[in-house]
């Protein structure tokens, strides 16, 4: 490799990196200010409710257009725009004066951080390509970390009495900032041309083009599946955890708040390490091990029906499917005859379909056999990953 081809790639991968941390502080930057928002604002707890649906209904549309802006205008241009577009929707956000404006402003920064959510797979997918390895995972153990430093720092601000609106609109410039700067060396243009075409030749002897395209569009549908899979259980830690502790397990709040806790700290260590483990061992492999220790964990967890084990298992679940969105996410982007932008766009808009309708459904379920046998659907979805694993052996490539 050129010495200056690899100065292109590792100016691009510190700007994907600072990316993805972006990402993660925009998404967290107001969560631990939501009671302080819901009583200036005087919402109900079906208010708050409603005005919450706007970030994923934001994240949905988005989504769904992310590729022909993409095509239109490119992943480089797409990440910077969509980035600063939801830094600055943090302004908004501050100051909201009633349940229309804040779900108006959810809105805005989930239709920007659902567009700068593929932008910027598809370049960390171009930079892991150049660097023949993968660093997906690390990319998405950046965004972990954006999240965990957001959530200290609102809880510290909040703890001086800083004003919501002081807060988040320091924090709005801060990371408009950060990414004009910061991204300026993601890849161009060029990132976002099909890497694998497909082929005659490519193809195989006797064989055509187009048998390739369809296997990879029903691959593309089985790591959506893998996604959904995934992100079920990713939004039910989220949602469901605490509650299981605190309701079902009787602990005191303190103790309730460590289930999700765990589990984000496992993620974000694993993500941060898993790089190094796919290298090694392979993408599939690690998916398969991955989801079976996810799977196992959260099952012994909720059968010992005791706070620690519950805890203990909800950070093995963490741990388990930490490299389940890298690696999907990557594959997506390698499949021969597709995009990266198309791939990773599509395998989203069906993970996020349940990080969103996951939490919901369990909550049904629960109300009818009691959550305990509810959270046992993430267990089933998280097994069900490894028979359908091999889809993401496009991620080798």
């Amino acid at each position: 490799m050129a010495t200056g081809t690899v100065g292109v790639l590792g100016r691009a991968r510190t700007a994907v990196v600072v990316a993805f941390v972006v990402h993660g502080l925009i998404a967290a930057a107001w969560v631990v200010r939501i009671p302080q928002i819901k009583r200036e604002l005087g919402l109900s707890e079906g208010a708050l409710g409603v005005a919450l649906l706007g970030a994923p209904v934001g994240v949905v549309l988005a989504v769904r257009f992310a590729r022909w802006t993409i095509v239109r205008w490119g992943s480089r241009a797409t990440t910077v725009a969509a980035g600063v577009a939801g830094a600055l929707s943090l302004v908004p956000l501050g100051l909201s004066w009633n349940m229309g404006s804040l779900t108006c402003s959810l809105v805005l920064m989930g239709g920007s951080l659902g567009l700068m959510d593929v932008a910027m797979n598809a370049q960390g997918v171009a930079v892991e390509r150049g660097y023949a390895r993968p660093l997906m995972s690390g990319m998405h153990g950046a965004y972990s970390l954006g999240t965990l430093a957001a959530a200290l720092i609102g809880a510290g601000v909040a703890h001086l009495g800083v004003p919501v609106a002081v807060h988040l609109g320091v924090m709005a410039a801060v990371l408009a900032a950060m990414m004009l700067l910061g991204c300026r060396g993601l890849l161009d243009r060029s990132a976002d041309e099909d890497p694998v075409p497909v082929t005659d030749a490519a193809a195989g002897a006797g064989a055509t083009a187009a048998p390739k395209v369809r296997a990879g569009r029903w691959t593309l549908a089985l790591l959506g599946l893998i996604g959904l899979c995934s992100f079920v259980g990713e939004g039910a830690m989220a949602d469901w955890s605490a509650v299981y502790l605190r309701e079902t397990l009787h602990t005191g709040p303190g103790v309730a708040g460590l289930g999700y806790a765990g589990c984000a700290v496992a993620m974000a260590a694993g993500r941060l390490a898993g790089d190094r483990i796919v290298a090694r061992f392979g993408p599939v492999p690690v998916l398969r091990a991955g989801s079976l220790i996810a799977a196992s964990g959260l099952a012994l967890g909720l059968l010992a029906g005791h706070p620690a084990v519950a805890v203990i298992g909800f950070t093995l679940f963490g741990l388990g499917v930490a490299p389940v969105a890298p690696v999907t996410f990557s594959a997506a982007g390698n499949l021969p005859g597709i995009p990266a932008a198309t791939g990773i766009s599509r395998v989203t808009a069906v993970g996020y379909l349940g990080l969103l309708g996951g939490p919901p459904v369990i909550g049904f379920v629960a109300q009818g056999v009691g959550l305990t046998w509810a959270l046992a659907v993430p267990v089933v979805l998280a097994a069900a990953i490894v028979a359908v694993a091999g889809a993401a052996s496009a991620a080798s490539r």
